[in-house]
């Protein structure tokens, strides 16, 4: 049996969470967990032991935010090095410069595409490439916003 990636997507709104969900089963094969808020994020990851090879978490959720929750998640050792990507209708340059200080992947701006999520999200749970060429190929397609 090949290995599932397990995706967990944290937005406290039950329509951004559902949407996203469904858009990414359509073209990636995952275990997919959701979570409301950034305490049942921390949860989820607690009962698993970190076991989670992605999460996409929105900023703007009342009582813990995105950054509060990924500022408690790189605390855990067992948890930094979780690809994370930010999902978020606007980011002033503070939040910004505050994910890049807690090593998020990527950021996916609401409202999104049903492409634009697939290909952020395969980009993260797919294997590394070692081959020097296809990185700077894939920096250039990068680069290009493609």
């Amino acid at each position: 049996m090949a290995y599932k990636p397990v995706i967990l997507i944290v937005d406290d709104d039950f329509m951004n969470l559902t949407m996203a969900q469904t858009i990414l089963e359509m073209k990636i094969q995952a275990e997919y967990l959701t979570a409301d808020s950034g305490q049942a994020c921390l949860k989820i990851l607690q009962e698993r032991q970190g076991k989670v090879d992605l999460i996409l978490l929105d900023i703007a959720m009342p009582g813990m935010d995105g950054i509060q929750t990924l500022s408690l998640i790189r605390q855990r050792p067992n948890w930094k090095n979780i690809s994370v990507i930010f999902l978020t209708a606007a980011a002033d340059k503070n939040t910004i410069v505050r994910a890049a200080q807690l090593k998020v992947k990527d950021y996916v701006k609401k409202p999104f595409t049903p492409e634009e999520l697939i290909s952020r999200v395969e980009k993260h749970i797919a294997p590394d490439i070692d081959d020097p060429e296809i990185q700077d190929i894939f920096k250039a397609l990068d680069n290009l916003g493609l």
